[in-house]
């Protein structure tokens, strides 16, 4: 299966019906989700792969996986109401094409302890509840060997990225910007969409790391 039957089969999925601004439920463009786990699946880290998708929404990261024939998939959100979308979208999958296997969790990304060979995941972006993709950062690089994680683009993000993550005994491979459209979404927005500028990191854990800070903000 390539990359735009796999973008073709995510516009299909059910999205999130109400979704909460204090968790920052803001989807994954179909084009992006499968761009992201088309790179991951050429660079060896889905196909026969255990993944956890965090803070997984609707599933369109970790349901993009499974078409990728990754062998199991962990779904993770403290939503109990997305986690339930995440749940008929993968049953709908199921009904209709070949995938592995799927374990749905609702538990705070922090209580998650699962190795897994690779995380997929677009985190909050820390615009209601500063430094959370930190948490969510800090929880894959503790899990998976592999880790491709979305952030909120600037240059001051990338070099505090870059030290946050070697501090962990992580190695940046590579940083990629895209564009990130969100639909009007919330009752505040104004117009029918917004443009924003998200970075992909690719990070590869060299050792494993045992690391019990506070999380510092941006800068500090």
């Amino acid at each position: 299966m390539n990359k735009k039957q796999v973008e073709i089969i995510l516009s299909k999925l059910k999205p999130i019906e109400k979704p909460k601004l204090d968790y920052e439920q803001y989807s994954t463009p179909t084009y992006l989700a499968a761009e992201i786990v088309n790179l991951a699946w050429l660079n060896k880290d889905v196909e026969n792969k255990k993944i956890a998708d965090l803070g997984c929404g609707n599933g369109i990261l970790g349901l993009a996986c499974l078409l990728f024939k990754a062998k199991k998939v962990y779904f993770v959100d403290k939503d109990k109401d997305v986690l339930k979308i995440a749940k008929e979208n993968f049953e709908w999958l199921k009904k209709n094409f070949k995938i592995g296997e799927a374990r749905f969790f609702v538990k705070d990304v922090n209580d998650f302890n699962l190795k897994v060979d690779t995380v997929i995941q677009n985190p909050p972006f820390g615009l209601k509840s500063e430094n959370k993709d930190l948490e969510f950062l800090q929880k894959a690089l503790e899990i998976a060997k592999r880790i491709y994680s979305l952030h909120g683009y600037s240059e001051k993000s990338r070099k505090f990225l870059k030290n946050f993550v070697e501090a962990r005994n992580g190695k940046i491979l590579l940083v990629k910007k895209y564009e990130f459209q969100i639909p009007r979404t919330f009752k505040f927005h104004e117009k029918t969409k917004y443009k924003y500028f998200v970075d992909l990191y690719v990070i590869e854990k060299t050792k494993d790391f045992y690391f019990e800070d506070t999380i510092k903000k941006h800068g500090t």
